[in-house]
């Protein structure tokens, strides 16, 4: 077993840093101090947490350009994309200060010969395990929420991007949270485990892969604690007969290669109908066969490295194998000869199931188009998935765009005439393989409390 962890910058193969891993008796440690400062942190009113909480998404804007300039060494992303994190991550901070003390108030009903209060009462230490792809939000995205409900809050950030886990820790402490309430911990899989098992850690909230999400979720379910589990996806974005193609175009570009391809919600799956497929492979083919691979510190840089050798090497097998079982690439589709884990915009067709651009989730800038008969069979290619967490609709008619994502798209949720990723004040979460739980718009502060019935009769 290392006792080390290295991260490594993915554009240059360059060593960053190492750092040691914690003992087991160290660790353990870590999650007794998070408890010792959850108690006193429940006593806080929620106006005072939440005073916290801002100050914590002011710190961020302070340091967002350094903190941006780690992410990009440390993962590879584009430094804009960097800064566009951090500064998602400060307007989680603002919305929930803003609004969790509402959420998170008592709640009166009749009840008969008295007075029900519903009290939402901290439950303790949080455990988040955490993928790389957004180094700050995906921490502060649970981080910030549980605060606010009052509890204690463990992150095992992915091991490539420690150092942006230990400055998150930094950013929260100079902003006055108190000290060992939201701990890092440098640790293996092995310790990770024992960890769930710990009788102080009360929840479990992880993101990464369904396969990954298996066995955290079983884990914890053995030890009877609650999990929020974020998982993989496939999402489909699907043009209709009535789309506005140029719109279709440009958003399912955007929507493909935003953080150079490796992000849970990217558009990936891109379902159009034989009214417009033609003219959209050929208008998408174009744009993607213009976006050229740069060095990610560099402003004007359209696509960076993937986050590790390792992810690209998985993603170009992915695609040979789709090759292999009739898919073609039009743009793209080869590993280039350069310094870094660098992969291609690269565009997909003849897509069928049982290749891993059909079936499976390909995390990086590949894109696969499926040509579907109409907007039914549109519908039912995108819903023919084991994941379910977002997805898009293309569609002049706006009202029958909404009854679709509403009625119809089995996702957790669903852009129409454009390209999200995440909003404060929206629900984040999937269904399926996606997994369950919501994160934002205030669902995620109720996840790890307990909805306490107090009973007051008269």
């Amino acid at each position: 077993m290392t006792s080390q962890i290295t991260t490594t910058n993915p554009a240059t193969e360059e060593q960053i840093e190492s750092y040691d891993l914690m003992t087991n008796d160290q660790a353990t440690a870590a999650v007794q101090a998070c408890h010792d400062a959850f108690l006193q942190w429940r006593t806080k009113t929620t106006d005072e947490r939440a005073e916290v909480i801002r100050a914590i998404g002011k710190q961020l804007r302070a340091d967002k350009d350094e903190f941006a300039k780690l992410m990009t060494t440390e993962v590879g992303k584009l430094i804009g994309d960097s800064k566009q994190e951090i500064e998602l991550c400060a307007s989680i901070c603002d919305f929930t200060a803003e609004n969790g003390p509402k959420e998170l108030a008592d709640e009166e009903r009749d009840i008969p010969g008295g007075k029900g209060v519903i009290s939402y009462a901290p439950v303790g230490v949080i455990y988040g395990i955490q993928p790389w792809n957004f180094p700050c939000y995906q921490a502060v995205r649970y981080t910030i929420a549980n605060l606010m409900a009052g509890n204690g809050v463990l992150l095992k950030h992915a091991e490539n991007c420690t150092g942006s886990g230990l400055f998150l820790k930094r950013v929260f402490e100079t902003a006055g949270l108190p000290k060992d309430l939201f701990t890092v911990l440098v640790i293996d899989h092995d310790q990770s485990d024992k960890v769930i098992e710990n009788k102080l850690v009360r929840g479990v909230t992880m993101t990464g892969s369904d396969g990954a999400g298996r066995i955290i979720g079983a884990k914890a379910a053995e030890n009877l604690k609650k999990t929020v589990l974020e998982l993989g996806s496939n999402d489909a974005y699907i043009v209709l007969d009535d789309a506005d193609l140029d719109v279709a175009v440009e958003a399912c570009v955007q929507g493909r290669i935003y953080n150079n391809g490796q992000t849970c919600v990217n558009a990936k799956r891109f379902i159009v109908t034989e009214k417009h497929y033609d003219a959209f492979v050929d208008a998408y083919v174009e744009k993607m066969g213009g976006i050229e691979m740069g060095d990610p510190s560099d402003e004007n840089t359209k696509l960076g490295p993937m986050a590790r050798d390792d992810l690209r090497d998985k993603l170009a097998k992915q695609v040979d194998e789709s090759v292999e079982k009739g898919a073609r690439a039009l743009v793209g589709g080869k590993v280039p000869d350069r310094t870094g884990a660098y992969y291609p915009a690269t565009v997909l067709v003849d897509v069928k199931p049982g290749q891993p651009a059909y079936d499976d989730e390909l995390f990086g800038p590949v894109a696969s188009i499926i040509k579907a008969k109409d907007d039914e069979d549109a519908m039912r290619i995108a819903n023919d998935s084991r994941y379910g967490l977002g997805g898009g609709i293309f569609c002049k008619d706006e009202a029958r765009a909404r009854k679709l994502a509403s009625e119809q798209f089995d996702t957790g949720m669903v852009s129409i005439n454009g390209y999200n990723i995440a909003i404060p004040n929206m629900p984040f979460g999937g269904v399926k393989d996606s997994g369950y739980g919501r994160e934002h718009g205030g669902f995620g502060m109720k996840e790890f409390v307990n909805a306490k019935s107090i009973y007051v009769m008269e």
